[in-house]
């Protein structure tokens, strides 16, 4: 057996064009979205505040103005805002959008556009969401199906009947299921039925009642189609090149993701952080990219937030880390996160590299107790999990500049570790006097003196 950790990457399909001619076709298939994009930038220019009017989406107003100029309908701007949001070349900073940096690079960057498209075929059933008559958890066992869809199509490097790729995700839905140890019951057990147990040789489910599978297969191929990564007739689908290309992507993303370095790729993100704590930074960022690429990468940002939330500081800090490897899905929740005071410095930190301030002087975006409250925080994880020598050099990161005025500034900030902070700091400096002094400031944290 393969061990699972040495796989090799798959290879390109043959026949699979160069980079720039992928480019090339990429550029052209989001062209309405680049020009919606540039006339962004061109407003933000000449000092224009773009506010989406609901959610994501531009307002009617808005959407209406930029058709005018760009000799466009409506509802051709709303389309192309929306692939330009979902392929990166606008930004949404909390209710304000601004041009992303791929629109910088789309004209000279290849790779920045072959990413960009690959966001937008991530996004392929929010740029065709399914029709409101189908249920939702149907629609969503079809999104997690597909992939094998999309596998046997690249496999057989040609038109695929349609009887065939439904035949597949009929099976594929049945093993979710099972893999879910979902039980068949009343009325629901005529819908997508389990397989047969593992002993018995399982024949071809039967097609499922209740749920149209053939259309829920349809409306995730026509999906599929309009980003352009298959072409689709009444009788089968094809890939793409750039469709093709993207599946290879994915596969080789799941075997870079299965040679995870230290092992942690199947652990919660709480003991893979946990993992990483005694790994130089860049083994933590392999293994950080490994673990994120084995999930989704909505339920992996809200895993590492929930870490982040708990008890451990080393922890909090690492889980932002990790963050910083995720870059722009994470915005949102992290500027959300920015709202909770145990993560607002972290939050604000990540949120200021995000935006373009380097590391060294992203610190300016905290403020005075801000930067006080993280350095207890990290002093905390220190005390926790580092050498008492670390915790006396942490004193020189201190935004107060004196011994006397972080102790006076620590002592109001109202973190919840504060007393054992300065209780190890006292015990771990080598002056007395200065100890001394500590420890006092300990006691009256403690008893709530002055």
């Amino acid at each position: 057996m393969t061990n699972r950790r040495t796989r090799p990457a798959p290879k390109p399909p043959e026949g699979t064009p160069p980079a720039a001619e992928l480019a090339r076709h990429a550029r052209a298939l989001l062209a309405d979205a680049v020009r919606v994009a540039r006339w962004a930038d061109a407003e933000c220019a000449r000092g224009a505040t773009l506010r989406p009017g609901h959610g994501v989406t531009l307002s009617t107003g808005t959407a209406e103005r930029a058709a005018e100029t760009l000799g466009l309908t409506p509802r051709q701007v709303l389309a192309g805002w929306d692939r330009a949001r979902l392929a990166g070349l606008v930004e949404l900073h909390g209710d304000t959008a601004r041009p992303g940096w791929r629109l910088r690079a789309w004209d000279r960057d290849d790779s920045a556009v072959l990413r960009g498209w690959v966001a937008l075929f991530d996004a392929w059933s929010l740029v065709h969401p399914a029709p409101e008559a189908l249920a939702s958890g149907a629609v969503a066992e079809v999104v997690e199906a597909v992939p094998q869809v999309l596998s046997l199509l690249q496999l057989s490097a040609g038109p695929v009947l349609i009887p065939a790729l439904l035949d597949l995700l009929e099976q594929r839905v049945a093993e979710l299921r099972e893999e879910r140890c979902e039980v068949p019951y009343g009325p629901e057990s005529a819908r997508i039925p389990a397989q047969l147990p593992a002993q018995a040789p399982a024949p071809a489910p039967p097609r499922p009642e209740g749920v149209p599978l053939d259309r829920l297969l349809r409306w995730a191929l026509e999906g599929f189609a309009s980003v352009g990564a298959l072409t689709l007739d009444e009788e089968s689908a094809t890939l793409t090149p750039l469709g093709s290309w993207a599946v290879w992507v994915k596969l080789e993303q799941i075997c870079v993701a299965a040679q995870s370095p230290a092992g942690n790729i199947e652990q919660s993100a709480e003991d893979m952080l946990r993992g990483c704590a005694g790994l130089t930074p860049g083994p933590a960022r392999a293994e950080y990219r490994a673990w994120l690429a084995a999930r989704p990468v909505g339920s992996a940002v809200t895993e590492l937030l929930d870490a982040a939330r708990g008890e451990d500081a080393l922890l909090r800090g690492l889980a932002f880390e990790a963050l910083r490897v995720v870059g722009a899905p994470a915005e949102p929740e992290v500027r959300a996160a920015a709202a909770e005071p145990s993560l607002r410095p972290y939050a604000l930190l990540w949120l200021a590299e995000y935006e373009g301030a380097d590391a060294e002087d992203a610190h300016e975006a905290l403020t005075r107790e801000e930067a006080t409250w993280l350095w207890v925080d990290t002093a905390a994880a220190v005390a926790d999990h580092g050498e008492t020598e670390l915790l006396v050099r942490h004193l020189e990161s201190a935004v107060q500049g004196t011994v006397p005025a972080l102790i006076e500034e620590v002592r109001v900030v109202g973190h919840p570790r504060t007393v054992q902070v300065l209780v190890a700091l006292a015990a771990a400096h080598p002056d007395p006097a200065l100890s001394k002094a500590v420890r006092r400031a300990a006691f009256q944290v403690h008893t709530g003196g002055v």
